[in-house]
């Protein structure tokens, strides 16, 4: 028997000031599909929907939607949120330590909501649920550094921007493109939050 997602670990929904949180389900893969296949949206994703039967294919497995979450304001899906569990690299010896004590968290608004803060508010709620109830040490991010948006969502949450790699990234359109990535340490977000 395989160990719960960290989906299946936490009590759901969700709620923040003006978010309700919960797991992705199929039947909300249409409003996902449509968020996801918007042109500003899906020039950042790791893949741009060519169909929705295809984006059901990719993303409509239980695995997938085992790290999906939706943010649901006034009753409509505004976006999603993506969270993973893993174990990062250790010597041999304390590999049991290190295990599932890094989270891993990525975001996704649709345009008509986006400068409103969902994003943040949603990215800021998975670092709560990550620290708190999933007991991760490390939460991290990527991104394409052209991805502005993405970028200030980090900072205001707290992360800090640890690697910038030089045209790392090969983006569909853009070319090789620079990465960033951020993170936070479960002690640096508690002396923020409190």
């Amino acid at each position: 028997m395989s160990s719960p997602t960290p989906v299946e670990r936490v009590a759901w929904p969700v709620r923040t000031a003006r978010l309700l949180i919960r797991p992705a389900t199929p039947d909300d893969l249409p409003r996902l599909y449509e968020i996801r296949s918007t042109p500003g949206v899906s020039e950042w994703l790791t893949a741009s929907p060519s169909s929705f039967q295809e984006y059901v294919e990719r993303n409509g497995t239980p695995e997938r939607l085992g790290s999906t979450l939706v943010m649901e304001h006034d009753g409509e899906i505004v976006g999603d949120l993506y969270v993973a569990v893993d174990s990062p690299w250790s010597q041999q010896e304390v590999k049991g330590q290190a295990a599932d004590s890094l989270g891993e968290i990525g975001w996704c608004v649709a345009p008509s909501h986006a400068g409103r803060g969902f994003a943040s508010e949603g990215a800021a709620e998975l670092l709560r649920i990550c620290f708190e109830e999933l007991g991760v040490r490390r939460v991290v991010a990527g991104a394409f550094a052209a991805n502005v948006a993405s970028l200030r969502v980090m900072e205001k949450i707290g992360m800090r921007i640890e690697t910038r790699s030089v045209r790392d990234a090969l983006h569909r359109e853009r070319g090789w493109l620079d990465g960033l990535g951020a993170a936070v340490l479960a002690e640096e977000w508690r002396a923020k939050s409190h």
